[in-house]
């Protein structure tokens, strides 16, 4: 067998599994909330700032839009966020908070701290997050189309 074939020689493995768990490690924080993982990124990205075009949520997440808009449309029915045709230009969707979506950055704000004690006591250290996450987005970067 050809060693760079080996399972463990493969940093997208690594990758795929440090993904798939953390997002099953999200679970149990947001499921008090009523969303999901890829709920709680599109409101993480509108809490920073709400009204944004599809387009714009589907390229600060790194997805197509089309991958975006049943998610959205998921959300709209179940009151989160609102979306309608923007004034300027009809081609524009723009996806906005609701009420309901505002009311839960307030619930959501102890998810992030939960999840890093969670890491923390599970035996990454707390001064390594920095650099893990410049090395992520550098390889982001290097892979984006």
């Amino acid at each position: 067998m050809y060693e760079q074939l080996k399972l463990d020689n493969q940093l997208c493995f690594r990758l795929y599994a440090a993904s798939r768990l953390v997002t099953q490690a999200y679970t149990p924080l947001l499921s008090p909330l009523g969303i999901t993982y890829p709920q709680y990124l599109v409101l993480l990205v509108l809490w920073e700032q709400d009204g944004q075009p599809v387009n714009d949520l589907a390229r600060r997440l790194h997805l197509e839009t089309n991958t975006v808009t049943p998610l959205l449309q998921r959300m709209e029915h179940e009151g989160l966020v609102s979306r309608r045709r923007s004034d300027k230009d009809g081609r524009q969707v723009i996806v906005s908070l609701t009420a309901a979506g505002r009311e839960l950055e307030h619930r959501a704000a102890a998810v992030p701290g939960q999840l890093g004690a969670r890491l923390v006591c599970d035996g990454a250290a707390p001064e390594s997050v920095p650099e893990l996450a410049a090395a992520l987005d550098a390889l982001i970067r290097t892979l984006e189309p």
